[in-house]
């Protein structure tokens, strides 16, 4: 964002790359196929880079007030000094933070979420579906990231994006409104699970194994992460793999 400022120009939109998409190795791939698809569709984009910090988000959740402003407000003079309207990210904490907890702050921005994204560019026609891609008659089930699904009412642009695909979509027993969380939000994803009788990841991704399907479709990295241990945890990982909506869009566009 620095370099384009200085050469006087703007981005389309800004990428939010979030905690997860910088630093963890399998999210960085989220990240990368994201990437890839703005590159591929002429979406003149933009990130903030190391001027980038966490949006506060698991600190507010955890209970840290002070640190989620301090947090906040610093990310807020930053994106205003660069005049930010247009914001897209991979990660639904980032997206859900960012749209609905910085406006009492003073970041009003539009806020979209990858998936919605994608839908629009597939819509526009600018995403361009090979004839019989990678997923060709495979099934493909959904798992609904609580911030984007309860939290924000997006149902609809992830499926939507899924069924321009010639595979077969399979919804789990729980889903949609009534889906059931990965067991990484809340800011869990960073602390120890309380005792129970089964960890809430390993119960969801039964329910993905159950429906048949090859491929588990997430939307977020914190559910990518939860998910996938969960499938390993079945020993099923040869089976079933857990993928980004982007990584599979990334794969079968022309």
């Amino acid at each position: 964002m620095a370099e384009m400022m200085a050469n006087g120009e703007a981005p389309e939109v800004l990428f939010w790359v979030g905690c997860a998409g910088s630093f963890d190795q399998r999210a960085q791939k989220i990240t990368k196929a994201f990437a890839r698809i703005l590159d591929k569709t002429g979406v003149k984009f933009a990130i903030l880079g190391k001027e980038e910090t966490c949006t506060g988000d698991p600190a507010r959740r955890a209970g840290n007030e002070f640190l989620f402003q301090m947090m906040a407000y610093q990310n807020i003079q930053i994106l205003n000094g660069y005049e930010i309207k247009k914001i897209v990210t991979t990660c639904p904490h980032c997206f859900n933070t960012l749209k609905n907890e910085y406006p009492e702050l003073g970041g009003n921005y539009e806020v979209i979420h990858h998936t919605t994204f994608l839908q629009q560019l597939i819509d526009q026609g600018k995403i361009v579906m090979k004839e019989g891609g990678a997923f060709k008659g495979k099934k493909i089930t959904y798992h609904d990231s609580c911030y984007l699904g309860r939290a924000n009412n997006i149902y609809e642009a992830p499926r939507k994006v899924l069924e321009v695909l010639d595979s077969e979509l399979v919804e789990m027993k729980r889903c949609r409104t009534k889906g059931f969380c990965c067991g990484a939000g809340g800011a869990q994803m960073f602390k120890e699970e309380e005792k129970g009788t089964e960890r809430v990841n390993f119960e969801r991704a039964k329910e993905a194994i159950e429906t048949g399907s090859n491929i588990v479709a997430s939307a977020c990295p914190f559910c990518n992460t939860m998910l996938t241990d969960g499938v390993k945890n079945e020993e099923k990982e040869d089976s079933v793999k857990v993928l980004d909506i982007a990584e599979i869009i990334e794969e079968s566009m022309v």
